[in-house]
């Protein structure tokens, strides 16, 4: 059976034809006219040709020994129209004697003769020291360069040594107590002379490891400012919802591929794929505000205001005698303003603790109806407790049933030799994923960062507890 193309086909494939034909002509007469420019270039500058040696005198032969001459004043040389031309060729005769002068290296010794040649005079160690820093790229071709120099810019004294100039005088002045009397005379009366350096310390270095509750009041205002800079990242979870995708995965776009195969005429050609939206997950904060937490609850607190601020879906409660929702309050832009209307909020501040009853009363209310499913809940508390330490297991492991991790903070793991030995402590530890410090702005930044991870394997080296012996009551109680 003989195949006859089609009228449509036939009169596409004629205006293929001519389009071609038009695009190859269009091409040939721009290789032509690009030749002619070339040529045109090539005749106006001549850059083949090179001063001779009768136009001007050659250097004088330099002596045996050059290092131990000295510096005589050069011949300048007047900026020229021709400078540029003569520069070029000076880097082709390089190459020609054998030095490897790239096209990069003739541009950037352009570039240096350019900004030389904005002062009123261009002397010869100007051109001399230009080509030698831009023109080279190994030691090996520096007496290669001098004789070429020598011979190519005939009309230049031969260049000396480099003298050197007077050492610098610099006086160090160091930021203590001891030299601040010396420091304010030396600033009183300058030396011109002499350069003076300050330096300084930071101080937050030493604040980073330092504990909150041996900070003054200064020290504990620069902590709050440090607190506000910690970045607050969020772990995140495959939500319910898809989004295209350019790469192929197990789940194919079908609207969009079958509107894509529409602009070919229903042929399908390529397969469109989606996958899953990225979605922060949930962060809750129950922050302890007992007596035994007081000097840590400003430090904590000011944590809290600037995770909230930093990120989305984070709800704080302070947890003493009651539960207190604090999340309306900490989410003012201004710090003083949140700690203020937080702090006024709770009504039981550095109180006692019933870690048991507010437990419950977080996964009764809100935590177990959904705000604490698959969320990562931290509860910052030393484990002192006054109330039963069975009704704290009983929730903690109600609680550890819903919530992707639990994190617990507890700044007194920080002391040497410390043990979970109280009995809320106990009781917790168990069902909880992670168990680190928060006593000093490192461990912040610590616990900062174990917040973003999407992992609850991988456990850091600072988790690690030391091998105890329980209370048999805590033991107890626990189980």
């Amino acid at each position: 059976m003989n195949y006859r193309p089609s009228t449509k086909s036939y009169w596409l494939l004629c205006y293929f034809i001519c389009v071609a034909a038009v695009i190859t002509i269009e091409i040939g007469q721009l290789k032509l006219a690009l030749a002619s420019q070339q040529q045109t270039d090539l005749e106006k500058f001549n850059l083949t040709q090179r001063p001779s040696s009768a136009q001007q005198p050659r250097l004088a032969p330099q002596a045996e020994t050059p290092q131990q001459s000295t510096l005589e004043p050069s011949p300048t040389l007047a900026p020229e129209p021709e400078l540029t031309q003569q520069a070029v060729v000076f880097a082709r005769w390089l190459r020609y004697k054998g030095v490897g002068v790239t096209i990069q290296n003739c541009v950037t010794y352009l570039d240096a003769l350019e900004t030389l040649s904005r002062s009123d005079r261009l002397s010869c160690q100007d051109l001399y020291w230009a080509g030698r820093i831009a023109l080279l790229s190994k030691p090996a071709d520096l007496e290669q360069y001098d004789a070429a120099f020598t011979e190519f810019w005939a009309g230049c004294l031969p260049l000396g040594p480099i003298i050197p100039t007077a050492p610098e005088l610099i006086a160090l002045a160091f930021d203590s107590e001891e030299a601040s009397s010396t420091a304010e005379v030396a600033a009183e009366q300058p030396d011109p002379r002499v350069r003076q350096i300050n330096i300084r310390y930071s101080p937050q270095e030493v604040l980073r490891d330092k504990d909150f509750a041996k900070l003054t009041d200064q020290e504990l205002a620069e902590v709050k400012e440090l607190i506000t800079k910690i970045p607050a990242s969020a772990p995140t979870v495959n939500s319910r919802r898809l989004r295209p995708s350019n790469q192929a995965t197990d789940t194919p776009d079908i609207r969009r591929t079958v509107r894509f195969a529409m602009r070919t005429e229903g042929e399908l050609l390529k397969w469109l794929h989606q996958k899953r939206r990225l979605r922060q997950r949930g962060l809750v904060l129950l922050l302890d505000v007992s007596g035994s937490m007081s000097l840590y609850a400003q430090a904590l607190l000011r944590f809290a205001h600037a995770i909230v601020c930093a990120r989305q879906k984070v709800e704080v409660f302070s947890m003493g005698t009651r539960l207190t929702r604090l999340t309306r309050q900490l989410s003012v832009r201004n710090p003083e303003e949140a700690l203020t209307g937080a702090t006024a909020s709770v009504k039981d501040w550095s109180g006692g603790t019933r870690l048991g009853e507010t437990l419950e009363s977080f996964n009764n209310r809100w935590g177990i109806p959904g705000m604490a499913r698959g969320a990562v809940v931290v509860i910052l508390s030393d484990g002192w407790d006054r109330g039963k330490p069975a009704q704290i297991s009983e929730q903690m492991l109600r609680l550890s049933r819903v919530a992707y991790k639990i994190i617990w903070v507890n700044p007194l793991k920080a002391t040497p030799d410390y043990a979970p030995l109280a009995q809320g402590m106990a009781a917790a530890l168990p069902h909880v994923d992670w168990f680190i410090e928060g006593h000093s702005l490192n461990a912040l930044e610590e616990l900062a960062e174990l917040i973003s991870q999407n992992s609850v394997i991988h456990k850091p080296r600072s988790t690690t507890l030391p091998a105890v012996t329980l209370p048999a009551e805590a033991i107890a109680a626990a189980s």
